[in-house]
């Protein structure tokens, strides 16, 4: 498929950044090319018509050679357009290509900025926004082998002229359209200043007036000022332009790319990963006289809803909860599938017995919801509940061994904050269901672990309730970790 000028949409560009073949790719930059030869060709064909004003500025006797030659490049850079589409498998072929597509417009381009005076405007537009558009559509490598060659090319015309070379050159300078002889010695900068002094010399006081306006656009350095205007802005405008759109591609890909970190994809519920990042944040942000709850929930007997009807009826099954725990939560709940059918619900700010009325609503809800499959069949589940209330004075205490430090092991990590141990303190002696803890990591595994235990009583119970972590630890001071997992 040949690139047009249609696919320079925001649309089309986001395709040809993610989806495009390099074949099409490159079609694409020589299109772009292609462009900037028409702009050249147009410069020149301008220049011919009006040649017996501009005559007197421009060497007629070396445009016609150059007009001839960006004429027969932008024939070859249009035949390439069709030709770089056509390779989609051959990457060998492809690679040969680019490296002869970034060859001629490398030279060619080069020739163009010494030809029409190597103005800084002109080189660096070329120079930095080419080699940043190509790196996006060909091969990098090639393209930065392209962008050191140029940068040779500039420090030999620099320095080349003052070796008695005489660099071919198109502008002449000129007064009241007379034309005065220069050095080849000279660079762009020098000669641009002495056309300067030439071209204020026709102001009166240092100003312009309408009187001199006409007299100004008669100088040579008008002429070539807006020359290399009119040769570097557009490109430049162009490349901000695809590299704006680039950027605006790139954000609604990292919003998408987040979606699908942060976002389970089938229940449309909070990752765990993303779950347990938002838990840890709470646990760290909650201020004094606040307790934190947490609650694990799992659907029973889950594995013989996907053995007999099927695991789109299963997944089906897992939608419906996940939208029934999301309706009947807060957006204060951080609701996230933690696993299979398992399902992690953290409630900052609320108190056990809120919890606990909570957590059996959810029961009754989910009990009470039936998941219809078709005409003929419908699902019924139930869920076990395991919940555990950290009191905000355990807490507090808990974030009390959390302490951050300066690490300072080494020069290099100075400022890198980490946590220490701190010693056994009465307080934490007495209470043996507090653990000791180094990271907000660990009391979110902390809270999880003692929940799923109260799971595993609820499984062990017979299934369809919720089992208090908090009461259980008051019959018995069990382990944080269970020895055993419950069953399905």
């Amino acid at each position: 498929m040949a690139a047009s000028i249609y696919q320079l949409s925001y649309k089309k560009l986001s395709q040809i950044i993610f989806e495009w073949q390099a074949a099409d790719r490159a079609s694409l930059l020589v299109l772009f090319v292609v462009m900037e030869v028409s702009l050249h060709w147009m410069w020149c064909f301008f220049v011919w018509l009006r040649r017996d004003t501009y005559g007197a500025y421009v060497d007629m006797a070396l445009l016609y050679p150059l007009w001839f030659g960006v004429t027969l490049m932008g024939l070859l850079f249009l035949w390439m357009v069709g030709r770089l589409s056509q390779i989609k498998s051959d990457d060998k072929h492809l690679n040969q290509w680019q490296i002869v597509l970034i060859t001629l417009y490398s030279t060619y381009v080069a020739v163009v900025i010494l030809v029409m005076g190597h103005s800084s405007l002109v080189t660096g537009v070329s120079l930095v926004g080419g080699a940043m558009l190509g790196m996006m559509l060909v091969r990098r490598r090639y393209i930065w082998n392209a962008f050191v060659g140029h940068l040779a090319v500039i420090v030999a015309v620099s320095f080349v002229s003052y070796l008695g070379i005489d660099l071919p050159d198109l502008r002449q300078l000129t007064i009241a359209a007379m034309p005065l002889d220069t050095y080849s010695y000279l660079t762009y900068s020098e000669t641009t200043s002495i056309e300067n002094a030439l071209a204020n010399s026709i102001f009166q006081n240092g100003t312009l007036s309408w009187d001199n306006l006409h007299e100004l656009r008669q100088s040579s350095a008008f002429f070539w000022r807006a020359t290399h205007l009119y040769l570097a802005l557009p490109k430049a405008i162009f490349i901000v332009y695809v590299f704006r759109t680039l950027l605006l591609i790139l954000d609604n890909s990292k919003k998408e790319i987040l979606q699908h970190a942060n976002q389970d994809e089938l229940t449309q519920l909070k990752s765990r990963r993303y779950g347990l990042t938002q838990m840890q944040q709470a646990i760290m942000s909650a201020t004094d006289k606040q307790d934190f709850s947490v609650i694990l929930l799992d659907l029973d007997l889950f594995k013989r809803v996907n053995d007999s009807y099927g695991h789109e009826v299963g997944d089906q099954v897992l939608y419906e909860v996940g939208q029934t725990l999301s309706s009947a939560l807060t957006d204060k709940a951080i609701v996230s599938r933690y696993g299979g059918e398992e399902f992690l619900i953290v409630l900052p700010d609320t108190t056990h017995d809120s919890a606990m009325t909570i957590a059996e609503q959810l029961r009754k809800n989910i009990a009470q919801s039936v998941i219809k499959v078709d005409t003929a069949i419908s699902v019924q589940v139930t869920a076990s509940l395991g919940l555990y209330t950290l009191t905000y004075a355990k807490l507090a205490q808990i974030k009390q061994k959390c302490t951050p430090t300066s690490h300072t092991d080494s020069p290099k990590s100075t400022k890198t904050k980490r946590f220490k141990v701190q010693e056994k303190t009465p307080a934490t002696a007495q209470n043996p269901d507090m653990p000791p803890m180094l990271l907000p990591s660990d009391i979110c595994q902390y809270l999880i672990s003692t929940a799923d235990k109260a799971l595993y009583k609820a499984k062990d119970r017979g299934r369809n309730q919720v089992v208090n972590a908090n009461e259980l630890f008051a019959e018995d001071h069990a382990t944080n970790v269970p020895k055993s997992r419950y069953g399905t």
